[in-house]
């Protein structure tokens, strides 16, 4: 009897932001997949998890190539989803972990496809995003009345970025720390880099708030680091 694959967002860092509904399904998980880039050591998303695990839990890393049109060259991708059908095969109960939300800029997401082609039985457990948790920890709204939110990859080409910029009131700005001194004179064309916000490693024991996006230009930045701006009011 094959057994289920859950995909879980682990929330932006701290381990209480995890649901209930999550931290039930770590603790009878079997074989908990811990996603890794070649250069990183450890994960992210276990440390946060690790203690709603059972002591017999079986770790596994599967490394996912980051780079652009990653998802173009699936060889290592279906390697790592051959691996987790084995262990559902197996009958294990198998976790997945992914930072933030599952099904928003996810590595999980290309996973999740693989595995439905092959006909597992698959539950994905939302989490707490990257920009919720900031806007609870600095204390403003995301978006309020009948504003328009824009979710922006830095990732993206510049003219998706102007357009995205342009026709938002309020936009959230992910993946920022490849390109950020890019990003912060963006911001400031469109006249928003005094009402922008950006935290690096919301939750963790070494969060940093950086209230001035201008001031932090030609410095190294982490990579879990994530910039709100609002157009016309300024954030106090």
């Amino acid at each position: 009897m094959c057994g289920n694959f859950y995909g879980i967002g682990v929330g932006p860092g701290d381990p209480e932001l995890i649901t209930v509904k999550a931290t039930r399904i770590l603790a009878a998980a079997d074989v908990v997949i811990a996603p890794k880039t070649e250069k990183k050591e450890g994960s992210v998303a276990l440390d946060i998890a690790k203690s709603y695990l059972k002591p017999d839990a079986r770790i596994v890393y599967q490394v996912f190539t980051m780079r652009k049109g990653f998802a173009d060259y699936p060889d290592g991708w279906e390697e790592n989803a051959r691996q987790i059908d084995e262990f559902l095969r197996e009958g294990n109960e198998v976790a997945f972990l992914t930072l933030g939300d599952p099904m928003l800029y996810s590595t999980y997401i290309y996973v999740y496809r693989l595995l439905k082609k092959r006909g597992a039985n698959i539950r994905t457990i939302p989490g707490v995003n990257s920009f919720a948790a900031i806007a609870a920890k600095v204390g403003v709204p995301i978006v309020e009345g009948d504003d328009v939110l824009s979710i922006i990859p830095a990732t993206a080409p510049k003219e998706k970025i102007d357009r995205a910029l342009d026709s938002a009131d309020s936009v959230v700005l992910m993946k920022v720390y490849h390109n950020f001194d890019e990003i912060a004179d963006i911001l400031e064309q469109k006249g928003l880099a005094d009402n922008s916000i950006m935290v690096s490693r919301c939750g963790l024991p070494d969060e940093e708030i950086i209230t001035s996006v201008k001031e932090r230009k030609n410095k190294p930045l982490n990579y879990l680091s994530t910039i709100l701006a609002r157009r016309g009011q300024k954030r106090e």
